[in-house]
């Protein structure tokens, strides 16, 4: 029998004087990270490496929102966030859901190393 053990990790820590809360958890297919400033999901963002890119050292990244707002600046958020995560996961797609009140360069570098204390892939 094999074990079926979903392995995740949290943390919370302020950002930028805002409570942040971020929750990784491996699946077989997924990365699923939760990063949220107001104690829900927010929005859902499907970030998959595209498989059609040429150059394997620079691969891109095609996001497609889920549930929620589909502005631009969610997509920009979401492949920052989500590109060094599925690299780091072998190329993984990684579904984020996302809720920040502020998402300014200085709090993405931060909610960054959040991630990388929670990693779980």
């Amino acid at each position: 029998m094999s074990e079926a053990i979903i392995k995740s990790k949290q943390a919370q820590k302020e950002v930028n004087g805002i409570a942040t809360e971020v929750v990784c958890t491996e699946f077989s297919n997924y990365i699923f990270v939760v990063l949220t400033q107001y104690g829900k999901i927010g929005t859902l963002i499907s970030v998959t490496p595209d498989s059609r890119s040429n150059d394997i050292s620079t691969p891109t990244f095609s996001t497609k929102v889920l549930l929620g707002k589909d502005e631009p600046l969610t997509h920009v958020c979401a492949k920052n966030l989500a590109m060094f995560i599925s690299h780091e996961a072998g190329n993984r797609p990684v579904l984020l859901g996302l809720a920040l009140k502020d998402s300014s360069i200085d709090t993405i570098k931060e909610i960054k190393d959040i991630i990388r204390s929670c990693k779980v892939w």
